[in-house]
C-alpha cells in the first residue's frame, strides 16, 4: 500500500452528516408520498439533534481538554470541527431550503396549510388572540434581564424566545431584553378550525402566535423584537460504573443532567439581529461556528406530527399487512421442534414473537425465561408477558440494559415493574453494553428439558418492528441453545468465556471469526477459485475490519457492502479497494439488520470440499464500539432452505438501481441509476399484501367526512 494508513479511512462524523444529507434527499423526491418527503424532513432534523447532542460535543469536549487524540482518519479535533461545521451548515441551509421552496409549497397546493402571521384573516386573527390569552398566556412566564433576574438556564432542545423591549415597566426598569420559555407543555403546531379558517387542514405554528402577540406578555412597554432560538446540550451520560454500588440509581441521579449539559449549538431565526445573537453567544459560551440560523421553525420536528393529524392516504405511503405465518398461529413449540423458523420484519408481523412469551406464560411445562432487553417501549407486550410469566411461577430472567441512549428512563421503569413481580433482574456485564437480542426458554418434555430460542437483530419493540427491517430466528437447535445459554450465563453469573459451538460473540469471537471467514475467502480467490463476500449493516467504521477487507479486495474478492450509515472504507480505490462497492439503502423502512455472507465455495453452491455458503445474521454493526465494548452475537441461518432466502433477499439489496446510493472515494454518495422497482417495494409485494381495502376504506371515509360538511365546517 503506497497510502498512509489514515489515509484509507472515511471520517465516521461526516460520514454520518452524508447520511443525514441522504435521508433529507428523500424530501425532495417526488416518486415518495408527500406527507412521508414531510416525514423524512423531519427526521433528517432529529438526527441532526442526536449528531449535535453525541458526536459534537463528543468533539467539543476533547477540544475544551486539549485532547491531543486524532480521529481515525488522522484529524485532530480542532480541524475536525470545523469540517463538521461547515457540513453541518450547508446541510442546515438545505433542509431550509427544501422546507420553504419545496415541501411547503407543494403542501399548501395539496390543501394543508401552515399560515404565515401576513396571511391571517381577521377572524383567525380573532381566534387566536383568544386561544393565545386563555390557553398560551396563563403559563408562560417571561423574565426580564437585569442584575436580579440573570439570564435563565435554557432547557436542551426547548423552544424560546429573545425579546427587545422599549419603554419602562411598572417599577421603572428599562432592561430592554427579555427571555420567554415556552413550556414543552404547549403544543408547538396549533389547528385552526376549518370554520375559521376555511381550509380544512391548516395550522399555526406556536412560535408565530407568541411573536404576534408578545406584547401583551410586557403591558405598558413595547416589542420592537422577537426572536425564537433553541439550544442544544451535551447529552451523553457519564456514569461511572466501577464506583457505582447500584446503576439503576446511578442512572436515575445522572438523568436529569442531560437537560443541562455544555452547551454545543445554538439555533436562531434567521432574521435575528446581530447584536441579539452575539449576546447570546457570550451567555451561553458559544462561537460563531456553534450559530446556525434556521429561516423557519428552528426545530423542524415539530412537524412530524402532522402526517398522523391528517387523514389524506393519497399522501401517504400505502397500508399493507404483515404476513402472519401459517406455523405461527398453534402451537409454537410444535412449530419449532419441527424445523428453524424464521421472521422477516416488517413483512412479517412480530405477533409470534409476542405469542412465544405468552405461550411461554402460561404453559406448566415451561420452567425458565431468560432475556435481553435493549429498546423495548414505555408499554410493551414483551414486558407484559414477562411479568405474567414471574408471577405464574416461571424462573424469569432479564438482562435490562440500563444505558440505551436516550431510553434510560423507560428502561428504569421497565426494570423496577419486573423486580416487583419477582423476576430475576440484572443490569449486564460492567463497561460493556448488551447488544445483543435474545430469548430462551427451559420447557419440560417427555424427552427431558429442552430449549428455545428466539434470537434477532433488532429489538424487541413491537411499533419499531413495523418501520424497521430486521430478522427473528426461532430455534431448538441443540447447539445454539446452549450457547445463548452460556452467553446468559456470563451476563448473569461470573466465569470464564466458554467456548461456543454455533454463535460468534462479542467481545469474544466475533472479530476472530469474521476474519477467519474473511481468511477463508481470501485463500480461495488466491487459490483461483470463487470467492465474494456480501455484508449488510448499519456502520462500517471499524479500522481493523475495513484493513481486513482492503486485503481480501487486493487478493481478488469480490465484495458487496450495504451499509446503511456511517462508512469509514473507502471504495474503488485502484490497488487497495477497486473489487469492493458500497451501497446504502435509504427508503420506506429502516434498514436495521446485519446480513454477513460468505460464499465458503466454487460458485455452484458447493466448494471442493463439499462447503457451502455461510449466512451469519447479528445485532453487531462493524464498530470499535460492537465489536469489543458490548455482548454481541452474530448467529447462523443452518436451515438450507431459510439461508438460500436471506441470501436471496440479501442479494436483491445489491441489485436495488431504484433506491440506493453508490459510496464514491471521497466520501461522497451519488443516487444509483438503472431504475426498477426499490428493493423495499419488491419485498412489500412479495411477502406482505398491500392493504388496497385499507387504503380504499380511508379514502371513503374522508370523502364522506367531507361530504357532511358544508362552507365554513358546518355539518349539513
Amino acid at each position: 500500500m503506497s497510502q498512509k494508513p489514515v489515509e484509507l479511512l472515511l471520517n465516521r462524523e461526516l460520514s454520518l452528516l452524508q447520511f443525514n444529507r441522504r435521508v433529507l434527499a428523500q424530501s425532495l423526491d417526488a416518486g415518495v408520498p408527500l406527507l412521508e418527503r414531510l416525514r423524512f424532513l423531519c427526521i433528517a432534523s432529529s438526527n441532526l439533534d442526536e449528531f449535535f447532542e453525541i458526536r459534537v460535543a463528543g468533539i467539543k469536549h476533547q477540544i475544551k481538554t486539549g485532547s491531543p487524540q486524532r480521529s481515525a482518519d488522522g484529524l485532530l479535533p480542532p480541524e475536525l470541527f470545523k469540517l463538521i461545521a461547515d457540513e453541518a451548515h450547508a446541510l442546515v441551509e438545505e433542509q431550509y431550503q427544501a422546507f420553504n421552496e419545496v415541501v411547503i409549497p407543494e403542501l399548501e397546493r395539496a390543501g394543508i396549510r401552515f399560515l404565515r402571521r401576513a396571511s391571517w384573516t381577521p377572524q383567525v386573527d380573532a381566534w387566536l388572540r383568544h386561544f393565545f390569552q386563555t390557553e398560551l398566556l396563563p403559563v408562560l412566564s417571561p423574565i426580564g434581564l437585569d442584575p436580579a433576574h440573570p439570564f435563565p438556564r435554557i432547557l436542551n432542545k426547548s423552544l424560546n424566545f429573545i425579546v427587545s423591549l422599549s419603554g419602562k415597566d411598572a417599577f421603572g426598569r428599562n432592561t430592554g431584553l427579555a427571555i420567554v420559555q415556552a413550556p414543552r407543555a404547549l403544543p408547538r403546531l396549533i389547528r385552526i378550525p376549518a370554520k375559521v379558517s376555511g381550509g380544512k387542514d391548516d395550522f399555526v405554528f406556536l412560535s408565530s402566535v407568541i411573536h404576534a402577540y408578545v406584547d401583551e406578555l410586557f403591558p405598558g412597554m413595547e416589542a420592537s423584537g422577537c426572536y425564537q432560538f433553541r439550544v442544544t446540550r451535551n447529552s451523553d451520560l457519564l456514569v461511572d460504573e466501577q464506583e457505582a454500588e447500584d446503576l439503576l440509581e446511578e442512572l436515575e441521579d445522572v438523568l436529569e443532567q442531560r437537560q443541562w449539559g455544555d452547551t454545543v449549538r445554538l439555533e436562531i431565526a434567521h432574521n435575528c439581529p446581530g447584536e441579539m445573537q452575539h449576546y447570546l453567544m457570550e451567555v451561553l459560551q458559544l462561537s460563531e461556528a456553534d450559530v446556525y440560523r434556521c429561516n423557519g421553525p428552528v426545530n423542524l420536528m415539530r412537524l412530524m406530527a402532522v402526517p398522523d393529524l391528517i387523514e389524506r392516504p393519497d399522501l401517504k405511503y400505502p397500508p399493507f399487512v404483515q404476513k402472519l405465518p401459517a406455523w405461527s398461529q398453534g402451537d409454537l413449540f410444535a412449530a419449532i421442534r419441527e424445523q428453524d423458523r424464521l421472521l422477516h420484519h416488517p413483512y412479517d408481523s412480530f405477533t409470534p414473537v409476542v405469542e412465544l412469551l405468552r405461550q411461554s406464560a402460561k404453559d406448566a411445562n415451561v420452567l425458565a425465561i431468560k432475556q435481553t432487553l435493549y429498546r423495548t417501549g414505555a408499554k410493551s407486550p414483551v414486558v407484559d408477558a414477562l411479568v405474567e410469566a414471574a408471577r405464574n411461577g416461571k424462573e424469569v430472567t432479564v438482562v435490562v440494559e440500563l444505558r440505551a441512549r436516550f431510553d434510560e428512563a423507560d428502561n428504569i421503569d421497565l426494570a423496577e415493574r419486573l423486580q416487583e413481580v419477582g423476576a430475576h433482574v440484572v443490569y449486564g456485564v460492567v463497561g460493556y453494553k448488551t447488544h445483543a437480542k435474545m430469548m430462551l426458554i427451559v420447557r419440560r418434555e417427555d424427552s427431558g428439558l429442552r430449549n428455545y430460542v428466539h434470537l434477532g437483530t433488532g429489538n424487541y419493540h413491537p411499533r419499531t418492528s413495523r418501520i424497521y427491517t430486521d430478522y427473528g430466528l426461532m430455534t431448538a437447535n441443540v447447539e445454539i441453545c446452549k450457547d445463548v445459554h452460556t452467553v446468559f450465563h456470563q451476563l448473569t453469573s461470573l466465569g470464564k468465556a466458554a467456548k461456543m459451538h454455533r454463535l460468534l460473540q462479542s467481545p469474544f469471537t466475533m472479530v476472530s471469526g469474521m476474519h477467519a471467514k474473511i481468511d477463508r475467502e481470501i485463500k480461495a480467490a488466491t487459490e483461483g477459485r470463487p470467492a465474494r463476500i456480501v455484508a449488510k449493516m448499519n456502520s462500517l467504521v471499524d479500522p481493523e475490519m475495513i484493513h481486513k477487507l482492503y486485503a481480501a479486495s487486493q487478493a481478488g474478492v469480490r465484495i458487496d457492502l450495504v451499509v446503511r450509515g456511517m462508512c469509514s472504507l473507502r471504495p474503488g480505490v485502484k490497488g487497495l479497494s477497486e473489487h469492493i462497492v458500497v451501497r446504502s439503502v435509504i427508503g420506506r423502512f429502516l434498514e436495521h439488520h446485519r446480513t454477513f455472507y460468505f460464499e465458503n465455495g466454487d460458485g455452484g453452491g458447493k466448494g471442493a470440499g463439499g462447503s457451502e455458503p455461510e449466512v451469519y445474521l447479528s445485532s453487531a454493526d462493524w464498530m470499535e464500539r460492537n465489536l469489543y465494548r458490548r455482548v454481541e452475537i452474530a448467529f447462523p441461518i443452518l436451515d438450507k432452505k431459510l439461508r438460500a432466502l436471506v441470501i436471496e433477499q440479501l442479494m436483491a439489496y445489491v441489485d436495488d438501481r431504484a433506491q440506493s446510493w453508490v459510496l464514491r472515494d471521497d466520501g461522497r454518495y451519488e443516487r444509483a441509476s438503472g431504475g426498477g422497482k426499490p428493493v423495499q417495494t419488491r419485498l412489500l409485494e412479495t411477502l406482505t399484501t398491500v392493504d388496497e381495502a385499507a387504503g380504499a376504506v380511508a379514502t371513503a371515509l374522508q370523502l364522506i367526512r367531507s361530504s357532511r360538511k358544508g362552507k365554513g365546517g358546518k355539518k349539513k
